[in-house]
């Protein structure tokens, strides 16, 4: 009996308590999500994104440089194993010069300007314009008559007047002879004297009129006073011209020969003097304005008596025969002076000069056939030839494939060196003979401007 009791009571416990539980369930009502509750997961999520993504572009650049390096590796064997095509030369040694650059302009040495020294009409031209004339000959014709009639007029005053004087010197030598049988007097033979020398007087001033006129009549035909080339026509037949006037109506410049001034630094002075003292012709090249063309060849012929203190140059004169008249007044040309000779120097082909960071160098060609840099100091440089250190004489350099050329790489050689001395070095080294040139120490003048070119 109290078993049972017991379990019953324990068993409404536990429904009791069953039902209490469902029963506060069911009044309870869920209170609203605070912002700790809500969930951390979306920014991790976009905080992994951004790492995959960072990721995905460091794989590719890296897949990419390798394959760059691959390809650059595989383009250096390819090129290590095939050789490069080139045209070589020896360098040699010998003497080369020493010049001085300078800008300089053409000046005739005589122009003449002419201009009228009688008044009239003019009546012909007699050349054609730009026509090279000789000393002598005649350019223009003004009206002569005027000027011929007073000559004819001057002479007829000088006929007569020398016929006085004459029966006056007959006269005297009568009076003479009657004064020395003192048939007349003293004073008569004094006075015929003087008579005499009156006319004497008058035929003389005839004489300077005659002259005078003659000198009129020839100016009214004008000739050239130089040989040279005519400019311009600058009057027409029936232009009236003057004497006196400053219009000019010719201008005559002499081309053959032809002079060449131009300017170089004061410091080169002394050099210039030692060489013209010891009585050296120096020569002098004229150049046109990308100093790629000789115009001409002559000698220098002086310089100035002073120094431009203002540019610290001094003026030098150089004259050319100009026969081909290449040379024409008032050109600008690079005039270059020969100022010494450098004996035993050894010599390189401009083209072959390259540059680099570094400076100058040239390729060397070894007998293994590969190419090897080599570095070089410039120093003179004469045209397609520079004089330079760091090789040596009988050293096989490359001239051409500058392209494709580097250190270590296998060549080929196209022609034989002596082959490639003359037109190959003249062809291809433009370029490198400026850059190389301007370089030298001895071929540019301080403050002339340089080359032009």
């Amino acid at each position: 009996m109290p078993d049972n009791i017991s379990k019953t009571g324990s068993s409404d416990n536990a429904s009791t308590t069953t039902t209490a539980a469902h029963s506060t369930g069911s009044t309870t009502k869920p209170r609203p999500a605070g912002p700790e509750d809500i969930p951390q997961s979306k920014s991790h999520v976009w905080i992994w994104i951004v790492v995959l993504l960072l990721l995905g572009i460091g794989g590719l650049y890296y897949y990419r440089n390798q394959q760059a390096a691959a390809a650059a590796a595989k383009a250096k064997a390819a090129l290590a194993n095939r050789s490069v095509p080139i045209t070589t030369a020896t360098v040699t040694s010998g003497p080369i010069g020493i010049y001085i650059n300078a800008l300089g302009t053409v000046t005739p040495v005589y122009t003449a300007t002419i201009t009228s020294r009688v008044d009239g009409q003019i009546v012909s031209v007699n050349y054609a314009e730009g026509q090279m004339v000789r000393k002598g000959d005649v350019l223009i014709q003004i009206d002569p008559r005027p000027y011929q009639a007073a000559l004819t007029q001057a002479e007829g005053t000088l006929a007569h007047d020398e016929a006085l004087l004459s029966e006056a010197r007959i006269d005297l030598d009568r009076y003479q002879l009657a004064f020395n049988r003192n048939a007349i007097a003293k004073q008569q033979l004094d006075d015929q004297t003087q008579t005499v020398k009156q006319y004497e007087g008058s035929v003389k001033n005839d004489q300077g009129t005659v002259a005078s006129a003659t000198t009129n009549l020839d100016y009214a035909t004008i000739k050239a006073p130089i040989d040279g080339r005519v400019g311009l026509r600058l009057v027409d037949p029936g232009n009236i011209v003057t004497a006196g006037s400053t219009t000019a109506l010719v201008v005559i410049a002499q081309l053959q020969p032809i002079t060449v001034i131009f300017s170089i630094a004061e410091d080169y002075l002394p050099q210039i003097q030692k060489q013209l003292r010891q009585g050296n012709k120096m020569s002098v090249d004229a150049f046109d304005r990308n100093q790629q063309t000789k115009l001409a060849s002559g000698k220098l012929l002086t310089l100035d008596n002073q120094i431009d203190t203002s540019t610290g140059t001094v003026k030098l004169k150089a004259i050319f025969a100009n026969t081909d008249t290449a040379l024409f007044p008032n050109q600008f040309v690079n005039a270059r002076l020969l100022v010494d000779t450098q004996p035993n120097a050894t010599l390189v082909p401009t083209a072959a000069i390259q540059r680099n960071a570094q400076g100058a160098f040239v390729y060397v060609v070894k007998s293994n056939q590969t190419a090897a840099i080599q570095t070089v100091t410039i120093g003179t440089t004469d045209g397609g030839t520079a004089a330079v250190q760091g090789v040596n004489s009988g050293d096989v350099i490359a001239i051409t494939g500058f392209d494709k050329l580097q250190d270590g790489v296998k060549v080929s050689v196209q022609k034989p060196a002596a082959d490639n001395s003359g037109s190959t070095n003249a062809t291809s080294g433009n370029k490198a003979a400026t850059s190389a040139g301007s370089d030298s120490s001895g071929t540019q003048a301080p403050g002339n401007g340089g080359n032009r070119p």
